[in-house]
């Protein structure tokens, strides 16, 4: 199944929808509104196991409403937390395998469908870049989640855009990772969570990236030096893992490239779906447009891959 959040005449929140072959169908018959959106999402995700009958049944006789013609939000529109893994991916001619890091990111930075990428009005010599990422939708309460059993704790998949801001000279990390990831739009999420079960295998999931129609992104899961089950395992360990909240799998960093004024970024994961957003830059700064690592990895007709055989 996939879940959303839409604008719907008459509620002043966003309303949880399903994505059906007809279209999408309001759930609020079967959902109980909480105080936020991103409560009512957490409210669903602990309870799935039960409301999935009657959400089938709306899928079958609720109105359907074309795709089109209502506004997506983001569909968990303030997590408790935002995990990112640092690095994570084989590049280039990588062979052994980096320690598994991770960080936090502003929830405040979360942005969704439609909306614009707004860089900061800051004078720091500083590069924005994009980093499109498989994403996983924790269920919890999950602490010390062994690797065998982390499917416990994954509710479903979404799509994250971890947008990054790095020192132009080095195109590094600029005085930490939280400082230069934790601006606000700076976590487009998106369109939908996709349960579960629909994904057969996450650490085979195609991630493509566009910018102004220029594919830059475009990898596969199975490219993760730490796959998903030792995610999972890593980050309960260090801490309680609450429904609703989001673990992002890192990026394979050969497609990286500047986000500017104008600019139209697209972002697709397999299973998952597609959204769209603007950026906007109230300094129209200006980048070198293109891919600055990996050229390569734009190939359209393969997902180039890295991870050492064998």
């Amino acid at each position: 199944m996939k879940l959303v959040l839409f604008e719907s005449p008459g509620h002043a929140e966003p309303v949880p929808g399903l994505i059906t072959d007809r279209g999408i169908v309001s759930l609020a018959p079967a959902v109980e509104r909480q105080y936020t959106p991103q409560l009512t999402m957490q409210w669903i995700i602990d309870r799935f196991d039960r409301l999935r009958p009657e959400f089938e049944r709306l899928a079958i006789e609720e109105q359907a409403y074309p795709e089109h013609s209502l506004r997506l939000r983001a569909p968990l529109p303030r997590p408790g937390k935002i995990l990112c893994c640092i690095a994570n991916y084989w590049e280039h001619a990588q062979r052994e395998a980096r320690p598994l890091n991770m960080f936090l990111k502003n929830p405040e930075a979360v942005v969704g469908p439609g909306d614009t990428i707004v860089l900061p009005k800051l004078t720091e010599p500083w590069i924005f870049m994009h980093e499109a990422e498989l994403a996983l939708v924790i269920k919890g309460p999950a602490k010390e989640v062994t690797q065998a059993n982390w499917r416990s704790a994954v509710f479903g998949y979404t799509g994250l855009i971890d947008v990054s801001a790095r020192g132009e000279g080095r195109r590094t990390w600029k005085a930490g990772s939280w400082l230069g990831k934790s601006f606000d739009t700076f976590a487009p999420i998106g369109p939908c969570i996709v349960t579960a079960d629909d994904v057969p295998e996450p650490n085979d999931v195609v991630v493509r990236f566009w910018n102004d129609g220029q594919l830059r992104h475009n990898y596969n899961t199975d490219d993760m030096e730490h796959r998903v089950p030792e995610l999972v395992e890593f980050a309960s360990t260090v801490m309680t893992l609450n429904s609703g909240d989001i673990i992002a799998c890192g990026t394979n960093h050969e497609g990286l490239g500047a986000l500017q004024d104008g600019e139209t970024v697209e972002i697709e994961v397999q299973h998952v779906g597609r959204m769209s957003l603007k950026v906007s830059d109230p300094l129209k700064r200006i980048w070198e447009r293109g891919i600055y690592m990996g050229a390569d990895s734009t190939n359209p007709d393969a997902v180039k891959r890295h991870r050492p055989q064998g």
